[in-house]
């Protein structure tokens, strides 16, 4: 069976979220339009009975998030392909606005507008800074559920498999193809990674890890940044002094 959208969600033990994202996803009327992918990356928590509960197609792949879609992508049916967040709410009427951008002149790809789940003022102006970045630059994010065809997909050669930044690298390379298209219609993203270490610090690590991108340094070098700074694997100070004490 052939379908007009594959959504693929890249996944790594995400069973917090996933469902209430996958619930958005329900209807009827898309059912034989619309089939939905989980590219999992090795989840030790209960995301694959999920996505299996709630009828999706899972793949398991090599960790990597560039990875993980493209694997999706390798196996997807439908002519459009649109990459979702496990963490990231769509609009109502997401298919029929996607179905009918891919249609429009020179268009390359696209994405919705980014809001953010949360009253707090700060996140709305984050938000809407996105927004306009996306807009005046054409450069959205992978939380505004970047949106492709398949065709197109191909010819770029998929997502560049490096250890962060892949989004930002896939609509670059899209760019130089047509035009990348924001829907005024949000994409409803979780607050989890401000609220988690802090709206300054998380925003401050971005812009970091985008500017140390621009300045050539190497994605893997990045991603060790990006953990330090987000506190990743850090020893707690009890445990750590415990460790040096041995010889």
């Amino acid at each position: 069976m052939s379908f007009a959208l594959s959504i693929i969600i890249p996944t790594l033990n995400e069973e917090q979220v996933l469902g209430q994202t996958l619930a958005r996803l329900e209807d009827p009327k898309n059912s034989k339009v619309i089939e939905v992918i989980v590219a999992d990356g090795g989840s030790s928590d209960t995301t694959l009975a999920l996505a299996e509960k709630f009828g999706c197609r899972t793949i398991i792949s090599a960790k990597g998030r560039g990875r993980q879609m493209n694997a999706g992508a390798a196996t997807a049916e439908g002519e459009v392909l649109l990459f979702l967040h496990a963490d990231t709410l769509l609009p109502d009427n997401f298919s029929r606005r996607i179905l009918d951008t891919v249609r429009l002149p020179s268009f390359a790809a696209g994405a919705f507008s980014l809001a953010i789940d949360s009253p707090a003022r700060s996140l709305a102006t984050i938000a809407w800074f996105a927004n306009l970045r996306s807009r005046l630059l054409q450069l959205p994010y992978g939380d505004q559920a970047l949106f492709v065809s398949k065709k197109m997909f191909d010819a770029i050669g998929g997502f560049p498999e490096m250890a962060i930044m892949e989004d930002f690298v896939f609509i670059r390379n899209l760019k130089k193809a047509g035009k990348i298209i924001i829907l005024s219609e949000r994409a409803t993203t979780s607050a989890r990674r401000w609220e988690n270490i802090g709206i300054v610090r998380t925003t401050l690590i971005n812009q970091a890890i985008v500017c140390g991108h621009s300045l050539g340094v190497p994605a893997t070098t990045l991603a060790g940044w990006y953990r330090r700074m987000r506190g990743v694997g850090r020893q707690p100070q009890g445990r750590e002094e415990s460790r040096k004490e041995k010889p």
